[in-house]
């Protein structure tokens, strides 16, 4: 696998860069429906477990865009599927 970098903010993704590929591919369905902003975007169970799997699947840097921090595999689906949901 081609080498990939992906950048949350919000819980979503904020920007990539990927290979042509499964990392890709996934990324498209993910992005289907969704606002411009990231900012503005608030995925669903579905798409946020599709989010996960590109995690899985990538091989290459997550960071946290917000606090500038490169974040491990589980790290970054842990901040997906929590985010928002803090009271």
């Amino acid at each position: 696998m081609d080498k990939c970098h992906l950048l949350l903010k919000w819980g979503t993704v904020k920007g990539w860069d990927f290979p042509k590929g499964e990392c890709l591919d996934l990324l498209g369905k993910y992005l289907e429906g969704s606002p411009i902003s990231c900012a503005m975007d608030k995925p669903d169970e579905a798409r946020k477990a599709i989010l996960c799997e590109i995690i899985d699947k990538m091989d290459g840097e997550i960071w946290n865009d917000w606090d500038n921090v490169q974040l491990t595999k589980r790290q970054a689906k842990k901040y997906v599927m929590e985010y928002g949901n803090e009271q």
